[in-house]
């Protein structure tokens, strides 16, 4: 009897003590901030678990526009986290030498540009390998590209065009996504992984990175729950002893064409990603390691596939869901055909022909500003000294951001309607103002951390979209218009083939 109360003493004491550091420890995160004057959803400053949930919905964007609609240019989103939607405060934040230090789930095996929180580690890599991804390299990856649209092409023709069954229907939010990953397989090994010559998911890489995006974006909110699961140390411990294999097929894949390439002795007649890797390797094999530079290849292929694709997905639904900017976008390639600006006797385009078309470039930044790929914010660390924005101050060591989806909503800057899809508004106004329009375009983020891939990304999407509508007239089957994000990312559309020389054109 003695032993029984003991023991139910014990547990009510252990009861009692957790109940009360759980307790201590929401009301340290409600009030111990110091970000209490910083309005926001009420449950968002006790607990993380708030803004986990909000992502784990899957359109934290728009969840993230509302908060500052109601709320302001600056959100509390967590007990540590802040959202700001002030253009200027992105030259604070992201700025170069600011000191903010990224904010990311640790425990990654080796470093790369994308998860590194060192920045001088960020920059010494960002230094060895930024020739390749340099504008004036264009040219030399235009071949790549050129490559992969061409049995683009040639595949929608063979399997949509002309089709009036329900084999002519073509799942082109897919079919854009094969594309994109099988050019930047193209340009980082001078070999597609297949997407296209086979029209599926090749071994599931699609599906494995879809699923590691969604994880990353998830745990990311509250980044010790990576160590209890993809990262815990029995996991950790297995893998290491190779007894689980936690590769993914594009590690796998490139595994491969590393050991291909490492058997030819021959410099290649056109350089890919790899070729430049292991150019910068032989300058300094100890800090490009060859594990360096499988890490920098693979992450090629994870940061340059989904991004593009969602890019080229929002530009072809937008045309298709506003014909009269369709129609303005193929006047303006018509028009550049008969003035004999395209060299090419295909309908494939050069960069140099393209990259100043007004109207296309107009199509594409608003496609960039209406859906940018990116749907959380770019999270940094404020230092030490604090920072003040927008009338508020936010202490060192709490986590701030921007997200793209918000500042795009910024009227004076874009102009009003921010929410309509209207290329003109690039097209209209002062110099001064379409500058600041692309100066505070954040699609791609900003300062050090500027995507480094941006211009390969965007040789793509100059490249291929001209390409699609000069080969084909495309229409989105009825009842597919619907605004719902699983139309904007997998367009439905029916391909009829357009002639080189119709009238159409």
């Amino acid at each position: 009897m003695i032993a029984e109360q003991l023991i139910a003493h014990s547990w009510q004491s252990w009861a009692l003590i957790f109940l009360g550091s759980v307790s201590l420890h929401l009301l340290r995160n409600r009030f111990g901030g110091g970000l209490n004057s910083i309005p926001g959803p009420p449950l968002a400053a006790w607990t993380d678990l708030w803004r986990l949930c909000v992502v784990w919905k899957r359109r934290p964007e728009l969840a993230h526009v509302a908060l500052h609609e109601t709320y302001g240019s600056v959100v509390r989103l967590g007990p540590r986290t802040v959202s700001v939607g002030d253009i200027e405060a992105v030259k604070v934040i992201y700025g170069l030498n600011a000191g903010f230090v990224k904010s990311i789930a640790k425990g990654h095996a080796l470093p790369s540009l994308f998860n590194t929180t060192d920045e001088k580690f960020h920059a010494k890599l960002r230094r060895a390998v930024s020739n390749a991804y340099a504008m004036s390299t264009l040219v030399g990856f235009e071949p790549f590209v050129d490559s992969t649209t061409t049995e683009f092409v040639r595949q929608l023709r063979l399997q949509f065009a002309d089709r009036c069954d329900a084999s002519g229907v073509c799942d082109f939010g897919s079919w854009l996504q094969y594309y994109a990953f099988d050019v930047i397989g193209e340009l980082t090994y001078s070999k597609r992984l297949g997407f296209v010559d086979r029209g599926v998911d090749v071994d599931q890489i699609i599906g494995s990175l879809e699923w590691l995006l969604d994880y990353v974006a998830v745990i990311g909110q509250m980044p010790f729950l990576d160590w209890l699961l993809i990262k815990n140390p029995i996991r950790m411990w297995m893998s290491k002893r190779n007894l689980l294999n936690t590769n993914s097929p594009v590690v796998e894949f490139a595994k491969k064409r590393m050991a291909e390439s490492a058997l030819k002795q021959d410099e290649p007649a056109k350089k890919d990603f790899l070729t430049r890797f292991k150019d910068a390797h032989a300058k300094d094999p100890r800090f490009i390691s060859t594990d360096r530079v499988l890490g920098l290849t693979v992450s090629n292929m994870f940061a340059g596939s989904d991004t593009t694709a969602i890019t080229l997905r929002a530009v072809f639904y937008n045309l298709l869901k506003n014909p009269s900017t369709l129609q303005k976008l193929l006047d303006e390639l018509s028009e550049q055909q008969k003035q004999g600006r395209f060299k090419r006797h295909d309908a494939l385009v050069q960069w140099e022909e393209v990259r100043d078309l007004p109207y296309l470039g107009a199509v594409i930044n608003e496609a960039l500003r209406c859906h940018p790929a990116v749907g959380i914010t770019l999270e940094r660390i404020v230092p030490s000294r604090g920072i003040t924005v927008a009338d508020h101050f936010i202490p060192g060591g709490t986590i701030v951001g921007c997200s793209a989806w918000v500042l795009h909503r910024n009227e004076s800057v874009f102009g009003p309607e921010t929410e309509k899809f209207r290329p003109e508004r690039w097209l209209e106004g002062s110099p001064e103002q379409r500058t600041l329009m692309g100066s505070s375009l954040f699609s791609f983020g900003a300062g050090a951390r500027t995507c480094i891939g941006k211009n390969i990304s965007l040789l793509e999407i100059y490249k291929l979209v001209p390409a699609i509508l000069r080969t084909f007239e495309t229409q989105v089957l009825r009842g597919s218009c619907t605004m719902r994000v699983e139309q904007i990312l997998r367009v439905v559309g029916g391909l009829g083939e357009r002639g080189l020389d119709s009238q159409h054109l």
